[in-house]
């Protein structure tokens, strides 16, 4: 018992100020979708659009985070901290240059973006001002993920906690401002996210620079290390684009049986809020995943197999705990939910059972994402990206199948079915087994193979 305490003593000191940062996060698209809501459900559907694209675009580089919090952690287990603070600037200086090249490539290509979701007139018009705005901001966002998985693999949860609070509660005062108070609408909800995101980006980079300095590690960018820390980005790139093209082929479907008229726009603004809010819970699952990559990572360096297996076990308890009691609050809260949102009583109608169904799949959910951060924190990257594989290939076919034309809530059922069930499946077959459980500072090359 003393040990199980000990254990969970040590996931909520790392999960807590997670799941608060977490929670924060999020509330940059669900602070725009209350603000601009109120606007008009055309302008609720565009800048539901346009977050589509800017997840997919900033959740491909999560590896930033995820990647750069297991090998920190796997330093400061083995005892080499100056060398985890030197993994971590080189990680940031790659958010660095991926930002850049994303921001330019997205500005030009925002109405081809826009265009691919098949919408029309003014959900087309709103989409495209939010979108080419918002990408403004990705060099800083990825930033952020880089320091963050930084100070995560240092078990540091509280210092991003307090940078994403602030950085969000300043978004929301920003678009407050700029959408009603200066008349800017959806363009100036895009500007305030990005002012906000590179305030929390200047924050962090300062922290880290500190960090550096008190333990003599070096600030400039190794090629070797930048080099490396892409290669190793590489198959939870993969993993990641699979997740997002998931989100987008379901996005796909809704928008495109959805037509011009207001039905249309009414059943893409209600998908927008569903996965706007199922992508909020997610991030509050995802706070014991966060303990599980940076506590994996620590006890994997310090070549300790068997604490590593009573963390994956407790964990994984928690995050199937966890997903009952988001899924019941979920359930309960469905009938409230709409009107905060948007004005639109048809939107509220549609939303209900569309949130039910979401809700049912949230203890499942918990479970996949313990087990997605024990792998991750373990470096088992390229497993992850087969895995993601086969479940995108599980998950399209039948989606497609239903056809544009098919209700969302049914959408949503096959959603929670079929693609947050097979990934269940995958996690749990792996982490049963021991080929993930690789000692030391560093993986050994070649050591994570594909199912």
């Amino acid at each position: 018992m003393r040990v199980r305490s000990e254990t969970d003593r040590e996931i909520l000191r790392l999960a807590v100020p997670a799941f608060l940062a977490l929670v924060a996060e999020p509330l940059f698209l669900l602070g725009d979708a209350a603000v601009v809501g109120h606007l008009g459900t055309a302008e609720l559907a565009g800048v539901g659009v346009a977050a589509v694209v800017l997840q997919t675009a900033v959740g491909l580089c999560i590896f930033l985070a995820y990647g750069t919090t297991a090998g920190v952690a796997r330093r400061l287990g083995a005892g080499d901290q100056r060398g985890a603070l030197a993994l971590g600037v080189d990680g940031t200086w790659l958010a660095v240059l991926i930002g850049a090249v994303v921001t330019v490539a997205g500005v030009a290509l925002t109405p081809w973006l826009v265009g691919l979701f098949d919408v029309t007139g003014p959900v087309e018009e709103y989409a495209v001002d939010y979108l080419a705005v918002s990408f403004a901001g990705t060099a800083p966002l990825l930033v952020v993920l880089a320091v963050t998985g930084v100070l995560r693999g240092l078990q540091d949860t509280r210092t991003p906690l307090v940078v994403a609070v602030v950085g969000n509660l300043g978004n929301l005062v920003l678009n407050v401002v700029l959408v009603h108070g200066v008349g800017w609408g959806v363009t100036g909800a895009a500007i305030g996210s990005v002012l906000a995101q590179s305030a929390m980006a200047a924050a962090l980079v300062g922290v880290l620079v500190r960090g550096a300095r008190a333990h003599d590690a070096r600030l400039r960018p190794s090629p070797a290390g930048v080099a490396r820390a892409a290669r190793t980005g590489v198959p939870l790139i993969v993993r990641t684009l699979t997740l997002r093209a998931a989100i987008v082929l379901t996005a796909y479907v809704v928008a495109s049986g959805a037509g011009a008229d207001a039905a249309g726009a009414t059943r893409i603004a209600t998908h927008q809020l569903a996965m706007t809010l199922w992508t909020f819970l997610a991030f509050v699952l995802d706070a014991v995943a966060i303990a599980a990559q940076a506590l994996t990572g620590r006890a994997l360096g310090a070549g300790d197999p068997g604490t590593t297996r009573r963390l994956t076990a407790r964990m994984t308890r928690w995050g199937l705990w966890s997903g009952v009691v988001t899924g019941a609050g979920l359930a309960a809260a469905s009938p409230l939910l709409g009107p905060v949102f948007t004005s639109d009583p048809a939107v509220h109608d549609l939303l209900v059972p569309v949130l039910l169904t979401a809700a049912l799949f949230q203890p499942v959910a918990g479970v996949v994402f313990v087990l997605d951060g024990v792998l991750i924190g373990a470096g088992d990257g390229v497993y992850l990206a087969w895995a993601g594989l086969l479940v995108l290939l599980a998950y399209a076919p039948v989606l497609l199948l239903l056809g544009s034309g098919t209700g969302l809530v049914a959408v949503w059922a096959v959603f929670g079915a079929v693609f947050i069930g097979t990934r269940c499946l995958v996690l749990v077959l792996r982490a049963r087994g021991d080929r993930w459980l690789v000692l030391g500072d560093a993986p050994a090359a070649g050591a994570h193979e594909r199912p």
